[in-house]
């Protein structure tokens, strides 16, 4: 009990209480820079609260280098074991993971997954209508950032990477990354088939000795 009047004492501010949400609504870890963004905060506002609730354990940090000089970046989430204070998660992934589970048992091939995705890629590239940036890969990037792949990208030239930083599919990938490596392709490729500009040149699944990404050629209009 009095562990949980000290979570409800700490969440009783209501910029602690704010940061808490935005770590519960993102698909992926938030880094301090991001949450200061969307709240309209400073940084240096916004990292006292994050070591404040890491330390009651309401948030974890994973530490990621930016591959560049510099401090690597902190990132954070919301921890595990969490109490879910009335912010339950959403039914998704436990409906993912049966869906997954009965595919398997079906013996669903990996092509099958890959034509599904394509359809989700076409719907979810008309669901975009006039927000959908101009550029072909532009809106693919946001699309890959909306679901939660946390997308860095290189340009060279009319060669393009899209590494995925964060899977939030890793737990089901990892079990399963034929099948669910399969679909997040198809879902790529259908996306780009709407438009011209682009192509996927090579998808990297999990278990690719360059895993995550996602290599496409730009072509004329």
């Amino acid at each position: 009990m009095a562990e949980r009047l000290e979570i409800l004492k700490t969440l009783g501010d209501n910029t602690r209480y704010a940061i808490y949400l935005e770590l519960a609504r993102s698909v992926r870890p938030l880094a301090t820079a991001e949450v200061a963004e969307t709240l309209d905060l400073h940084a240096n506002t916004v990292r006292p609260h994050l070591e404040r609730m890491r330390d009651l354990g309401l948030v974890e940090v994973t530490t990621v280098s930016t591959g560049s000089v510099g401090r690597p970046q902190h990132r954070y989430a919301l921890a595990a074991d969490a109490p879910s204070l009335g912010l339950e998660p959403p039914a998704f992934p436990t409906v993912t993971r049966v869906l997954l589970n009965a595919a398997v048992t079906a013996g669903v091939a990996p092509e099958e997954l890959v034509e599904a995705g394509r359809e989700q890629g076409r719907t979810d590239f008309a669901r975009r209508g006039a927000d959908r940036p101009a550029d072909l890969v532009d809106a693919l990037e946001g699309e890959l950032e909306a679901f939660g792949f946390d997308p860095a990208r290189a340009d060279d030239g009319d060669a393009v990477t899209i590494a995925f930083t964060h899977c939030p599919l890793r737990e089901l990938a990892e079990a399963h990354p034929d099948l669910v490596c399969a679909m997040h392709r198809g879902m790529v490729e259908g996306f780009l088939d709407c438009g011209s500009g682009a192509e996927v040149r090579r998808f990297h699944p999990l278990v690719d000795r360059t895993p995550c990404q996602v290599d496409l050629v730009r072509r004329a209009g």
